[in-house]
């Protein structure tokens, strides 16, 4: 399968999931650790603006930041996920490879698709049946976006996006209604 490249100042789906759908985040601490790494590596690259790790794969949305050389931001996304596969497979003595194939990227050409991918984002664990309800999950960044601790998260255009807090909350609610609507 042919890689479309990532390009500077482009908003993103990237995701993965483990290899023959093995679980990627085997304990609480791996989750944090994850994320450790999306700090170190993908911010000086990009604005992350939401994300959701599931047991056996992951979500992010992002926009690569303007006038940053397209191979360093690749170089940069590909670190972290080799430096996380790296640990895991050193920490739980692993051989081979943890996710599945390289990352997946999806371009959002559009805020109303951009939108939509955020409150799927939000809404994953509730979907795929981890919990009953999404805005109890602690290893989405939906919560970050209804606090006002400091968050790297670049909270202020996704909320000014959404037209607000309780836009963004309602926003999500309406989808989660259709979710347990269509699931059930």
């Amino acid at each position: 399968m042919k890689y479309e490249p990532i390009v500077s100042d482009t908003y993103y789906h990237i995701f993965n999931q483990g290899n023959n759908s093995e679980n990627i985040f085997i304990e609480e601490k791996n989750y944090a650790y994850f994320l450790k790494l999306v700090h170190k590596y993908l911010l000086e690259v990009c604005y992350v603006y939401a994300y959701c790790l599931l047991k056996n794969h992951f979500h992010l949305v992002i926009k690569t930041k303007e006038e940053i050389a397209d191979k360093k931001i690749s170089q940069k996304l590909s670190h972290l996920f080799n430096s996380y596969a790296q640990a895991i497979n050193k920490s739980y003595a692993r051989t081979g490879s943890l996710f599945r194939d390289r990352f997946k990227r999806k371009k959002i050409n559009d805020e109303k698709y951009l939108r939509q991918l955020i409150i799927y984002t939000h809404l994953n664990p509730q979907k795929h049946k981890i919990i009953s309800d999404f805005r109890n999950y602690k290893h989405s960044s939906y919560l970050s976006y209804l606090s006002t601790a400091y968050t790297k998260l670049d909270r202020d255009f996704i909320l000014e996006l959404f037209g607000g807090v309780s836009n963004f909350e309602n926003a999500h609610l309406i989808k989660k209604e259709y979710i347990e609507i269509t699931v059930e």
